[in-house]
């Protein structure tokens, strides 16, 4: 069954394309909402993100301090290495469950796993057979992160620079869909992408 990567930058409309997939019947497997599972009130990472990066992270309710524990692996690079180091093998190990699961159990044409980080991370590379990446300009990236997030320019930049570049995905995407119009429009481009790859690559197999 064929695994599609869907990936892009910071406010590309990767969220918005998975979602679209869901509608239409496919399987989505999100890393990004596995690692917040992971991290959620009473999983044991917690305890190890404590010992590794120290108590300041997790509150006295046990609950992690996702923004605080954000800006410091964000200006602390060493720490953002501990933090992956605990997390990545434990999100791909989750994942690769996920898919498994839903390939025996729901059977779908094909499945989808939304990877932000996949050309930062090698690890998740070998999840997928096929690259997707929604992609848009620089100057939508910054209104679209600013709108949702409350972030500042200067922050939004930071995130965008501290990516894989915009070139790099696009050199390595086996497809594509551009995202600089309406949300209306993206989940068109989706349902389409979605026609024509059952068309191509599966059908005609």
């Amino acid at each position: 069954m064929p695994i599609i990567a869907l990936t892009g930058g910071i406010g590309s409309g990767k969220s918005e394309a998975a979602k679209q997939f869901a509608v239409l019947g496919i399987a989505v497997v999100d890393t990004d909402v596995i690692s917040h599972a992971l991290t959620a009130a009473g999983q044991p990472v917690l305890g190890k993100i404590s010992l590794a990066l120290g108590p300041g992270f997790v509150t006295p309710e046990g609950i992690l301090d996702r923004a605080k524990l954000r800006a410091h692996v964000f200006d602390h690079p060493e720490a953002r290495f501990k933090l992956e180091a605990l997390l990545h093998p434990a999100i791909h190990a989750e994942a690769v469950s996920q898919l498994a699961y839903n390939e025996k159990t729901l059977q779908p044409v094909y499945q989808i796993v939304v990877v932000p980080l996949l050309f930062e991370c090698d690890r998740f590379r070998t999840l997928s057979h096929h690259i997707l990446v929604i992609d848009c300009n620089e100057d939508k990236q910054l209104e679209r992160t600013m709108a949702r997030s409350q972030l500042t320019k200067t922050q939004v930049e930071a995130i965008m620079a501290a990516q894989v570049s915009r070139a790099i995905r696009l050199e390595h995407a086996d497809y594509v869909i551009e995202n600089n119009g309406t949300q209306s429009e993206l989940l068109d481009k989706v349902v389409e992408f979605h026609e024509n790859f059952i068309k191509t690559c599966i059908v005609s197999k």
